[in-house]
C-alpha cells in the first residue's frame, strides 16, 4: 500500500508545475492527503493538506496564495498545482495519507503513512 508522487521537473523561476500522487492497492478517497517537501540539508515541511471529502484544505505559509490543492477520487488521485515557483521551492515532494488534516496537521509528519518514494522538483533562477 503505497502513493505515488509524480509530475516534478526542471522549471524556471515564475513557472508551474501539477503534480499528481496516485494510490495503489487502496482507495485513496477515504483518506486526507498532505503534500509534504524536503530541501537538501532542511528538515521535511508540509506544504497543503485536504480532508478526504475535499471540504478543508490547508496551505503552509509559503504554499499559500502560490499552490492548491485538489483531488479526484474517482480518478484516486490528489493534485498540487505549483504557480509562481521559486528557487527555494526546490525540494523532493512526497505524498502520504492520514484520516484527516485539522489544524496543526503540518506538526504530526509521524500520523501519515504510505509514503512515497516522492518526485523532485527543481526551480533555476
Amino acid at each position: 500500500v503505497q502513493l505515488q508522487a509524480s509530475g516534478g521537473g526542471l522549471v524556471q523561476t515564475g513557472g508551474s508545475l501539477r503534480l499528481s500522487c496516485a494510490a495503489s492497492g487502496f482507495r485513496l478517497g477515504v483518506y486526507a492527503i498532505g503534500w509534504w517537501r524536503q530541501a537538501p540539508g532542511k528538515e521535511r515541511e508540509g506544504v497543503a493538506c485536504i480532508d478526504a471529502d475535499s471540504t478543508r484544505t490547508y496551505y503552509s505559509e509559503s504554499a499559500e496564495g502560490r499552490f492548491t490543492i485538489s483531488r479526484d477520487n474517482a480518478a484516486n488521485t490528489v493534485y498540487l498545482e505549483m504557480n509562481s515557483l521559486a528557487p527555494e521551492d526546490t525540494a523532493l515532494y512526497y505524498c502520504a495519507a492520514e484520516d484527516f488534516c485539522g489544524y496543526g496537521w503540518a506538526f504530526r509528519p509521524a500520523d501519515f503513512h504510505s509514503w512515497g518514494q516522492g518526485t523532485l522538483v527543481t526551480v533555476s533562477s
